[in-house]
């Protein structure tokens, strides 16, 4: 039987080698005191003062990797595949590692769905030291995935609306960016989704405080989302964009 890995995406020894490394430097990182300390302070102090985000959080997110964990990552990437996404929206990209699943995914459609269509992962970024960090991935990445990517740096607000101009329909929406900026993302994308195209959205179970507004827009069937919170950890959910 092969190694799990493989038996869930398809890629080259070199892209499933690089995807290891950088899980594994993300799962060090995020099991220390220091990071439990910091999301058990943030999580309190937005529950009593409400949902917020400061210069020393970002100061001290700089170098950290907030990587989607490998199964979510797995899933997906299986999600795309079975979808046929090409064109892929991911706010919030950090070091490029749930980017380097959507775009194997997205090349990995490209390369089977005939006729000439874009297929394009736009990833967005505000830290510039992460933006360059996950350059250097995709770079060694390769082939699989490098060409796909459009990587978007700074306030998403201001760099999303541009290139959807120049984008055809969405067909995915990764939401993993901090909670305030969830909503507006999503109704920025909303008039460039096609019918049947997928949203997913991190932690909304330990976080679903945060995303109130968020949740509240899809829960909403005026919106033409349906949704659901799948089991994985801290919650994640998945919905669809069916518009009447």
């Amino acid at each position: 039987m092969p190694p799990k890995p493989l038996r869930t995406i398809a890629a080259s020894p070199r892209v499933v080698s690089l995807l290891d490394k950088l899980h594994q430097q993300s799962q060090a990182q995020e099991s220390t005191l220091s990071m439990y300390a910091f999301w058990i302070g943030y999580l309190l102090k937005s529950f009593f003062l409400g949902n917020f985000w400061s210069q020393k959080n970002d100061d001290y997110m700089r170098d950290k990797f907030i990587a989607l964990e490998r199964e979510k990552c797995e899933f997906i990437y299986l999600l795309a595949r079975a979808t046929g996404a090409r064109n892929i929206v991911e706010a919030g990209t950090s070091f490029g590692v749930s980017t380097t699943y959507l775009a194997l995914a997205a090349g990995q459609n490209a390369q089977t769905q005939p006729g000439e269509c874009d297929t394009k992962v736009i990833a967005t970024e505000k830290e510039p030291t992460k933006a360059a960090k996950a350059r250097e991935h995709w770079k060694d990445a390769g082939e699989e995935v490098e060409p796909y990517i459009t990587l978007l740096e700074g306030d998403l607000l201001d760099t999303l609306p541009v290139e959807l101009d120049s984008t055809g329909p969405i067909d995915l929406l990764l939401l993993d960016i901090w909670t305030p900026l969830a909503l507006p993302t999503l109704q920025l994308v909303q008039p460039k989704l096609r019918p049947g195209a997928v949203i997913i959205t991190d932690l909304t179970q330990v976080a679903k405080g945060l995303y109130k507004e968020l949740l509240d827009y899809i829960y909403d069937p005026k919106n033409g989302f349906r949704t659901m919170t799948t089991p994985f950890n801290g919650g994640l959910e998945v919905t669809v964009y069916l518009p009447e």
